[in-house]
């Protein structure tokens, strides 16, 4: 009888666990579990906390009793496995009620140890009313301060994924919530103007966001708690929440023999194998593959982890056969009413590993423009030129940011093209899209430009010193250009182009601009075939420049003020440009 141990019990261990069992039935299976828990819902513990989800037991996939009953697995919870004994097969453990240690002896071992978070070593960080959020112990903790203080101003530390989701959250309980990042944006995954148009968004609810700022220190007093910024500002809150990110928790495992990162991730193959045979790893801990990047990164998600899990259960029983190629990044967060959505690699990702790469951008419509309800989405795609592979999407929007984003990454992960995009027939009803897709759409841009149909010219290229004196061509009607214009530009409305074409100078590099694209590209094309040569389109046109510099009004929400048309494309809602 072949006896196996896995370390970790919650996404990663818990699906290795009943794998293997589901593979041999006649194995001795025990799962060793630090917390009290296993197989819960960690990245619901945010919306358990704001009272979205309502019932405790809800974030439970199944008990530790109900688990190994089920699965006739010995699971061990409050078992702290403190190191490993790779000669002898065998494993300390630490029974944290009783307070005493023991040895585990096994065949094959798996660990998921998962991931610790990251404090900043501020003074104050362990005053009363500070928390991080990484499990069920540390949610019942926030929820009992919830219940016996009542605290009504909040304040988040880091803007990463929980930093948001605790944003959006503590924003339903207390009436005061403020946000402080280290980095110039929120989501810094996200690249600036997509990350800017979130950060309008959460600004537009009423939560205060200081970017650029680093925590000092913390104070209790009087009034409450007090962080000290570097920039000299102070935020008063009742309760504050670390957010700062998390590492693999791998300490324990230094002096085990096992090869580790520098950033102390376990190191695997491609079967999820240690560089001891005997011991396999999954879950947060472990350096794995990004598919486009081709290096080595943590994947902080459930997702990976539940299958990496299958895979190692599979490859423990029946020998290596089976691979585990890496992982896309494909992640989504609901910021407040917004959905934000991002698979492979970033602008700013591709430009550090050298990669040469093109950029499409659009703003579009969740369903057909005349049924009603339609609202507007954005997308930016990242592929390579001349054979238009994709390499990367970000896509905002209040609904079908998840469908959309799921098709981008499934072309992804068969090395599919912007082709694809363009030519994918996707299931249309007014209801749920429209005749072109919005990714049938930026198919279709990134297409045109891999044929050579026009350029474009990114948002950040308009301040460049080769681009100052261009001619800077809005062709938006003359309502769009009295609302709100890119400064120094000139309009000529696109239905007068043909007519006015001659008043543009052609010894200059022209930049156009609509509001989405569309209208844009439909003026290249039209300067292109009159013998002009250095037409630009300004891709995502004005909406993609009003994610990062505003609205002249100063309106916070991205989308504010605008409708969509019969056409499908995002348009400002003003009585006389709509009559």
């Amino acid at each position: 009888m072949k006896k196996y141990l896995i370390v970790g019990g919650v996404a990663g261990g818990a699906s290795t666990a009943a794998r293997l069992r589901r593979n041999d039935e006649t194995a001795q299976i025990i799962v060793f579990e630090r917390g009290k828990y296993i197989s819960y819902a960690n990245c619901g513990l945010p919306y358990y906390i704001g009272g979205i989800i309502k019932e405790r037991d809800k974030l439970f996939v199944q008990t530790a009793e109900e688990f190994s009953k089920r699965f006739n697995i010995d699971i061990r919870t409050r078992s702290e496995v403190t190191s490993i004994d790779t000669l002898g097969k065998k494993v300390i453990v630490s029974d944290l009620d009783k307070g005493e240690s023991y040895e585990e002896s096994y065949d094959r071992l798996v660990l998921s140890p998962g991931a610790q978070p990251i404090i900043p070593s501020v003074k104050g960080n362990d005053l009363p009313g500070i928390f991080i959020l990484r499990n069920v112990e540390d949610t019942d903790k926030i929820q009992e301060f919830i219940k016996q203080k009542k605290p009504k101003r909040a304040t988040v530390i880091g803007a990463g994924y929980i930093g948001i989701e605790m944003v959006e959250n503590l924003y339903n309980i207390c009436s005061e919530v403020s946000l402080i990042e280290l980095a110039d944006r929120i989501l810094p995954f996200f690249d600036f103007e997509m990350s800017s148009a979130l950060n309008r968004h959460i600004r537009s609810t009423g939560v205060k966001v200081y970017l650029n700022e680093k925590v000092n220190s913390i104070e209790q007093t009087n009034e409450g708690i007090i962080a000290s910024l570097d920039s000299g500002k102070t935020i008063e809150s009742d309760m504050v929440i670390f957010a700062t990110g998390i590492k693999p928790d791998t300490n324990w495992l230094l002096n085990s023999g096992l090869e580790l990162s520098d950033n102390g991730s376990i190191v695997v193959n491609e079967y999820l194998q240690t560089n001891d045979a005997d011991i396999y790893a999954v879950g947060d801990a472990i350096q794995i593959k990004h598919q486009i990047l081709q290096q080595d990164i943590n994947a902080y998600l459930a997702g990976p982890a539940s299958k990496q899990g299958r895979i190692v259960a599979d490859n423990i029983v029946f020998g290596n056969n089976r691979r585990f190629d890496g992982v896309m990044g494909n992640a989504i967060i609901k910021v407040f009413d917004l959905t934000a959505g991002i698979v492979g690699a970033s602008d700013q990702q591709l430009k550090l590993n050298n990669r040469e790469f093109c950029t499409a951008a659009i703003h579009g419509s969740s369903n057909a423009g005349y049924y009603p309800n339609a609202l507007p989405i954005s997308i930016k795609l990242f592929f390579e030129p001349y054979v238009g592979k994709i390499l990367g999407a970000q896509i905002i929007g209040f609904k079908g940011v998840d469908k959309r984003l799921d098709v981008i990454s499934a072309f992804m992960q068969k090395s599919g093209t912007v082709f694809d995009l363009a030519e994918f027939e996707h299931s249309y009803a007014p209801p749920f899209s429209s005749a072109r897709d919005p990714i049938t759409i930026v198919g279709f841009v990134a297409e045109n430009m891999i044929k050579g149909k026009f350029k474009t010219i990114e948002w950040t290229e308009l301040s460049q010193e080769k681009y100052r004196h261009s001619f800077l061509l809005d062709v938006r009607k003359i309502e769009e250009y009295a609302l709100d214009s890119i400064p120094g530009s000139i309009n000529i409305p696109i239905d007068e182009l043909r007519d006015r074409w001659q008043e543009l100078p052609k010894e200059k590099d022209i930049i156009i601009y609509c509001h989405a694209g569309l209208r844009g590209y439909l003026a290249c094309r039209l300067l292109i075939q009159k013998g002009f040569d250095r037409v630009y389109n300004l891709s995502g046109g004005f909406k993609t420049y009003q994610f990062v510099h505003g609205r002249k009004d100063g309106e916070d929400g991205i989308y504010d003020g605008e409708t969509i048309l019969p056409d499908d494309q995002i348009y400002p809602q003003d009585d006389d440009f709509l009559s």
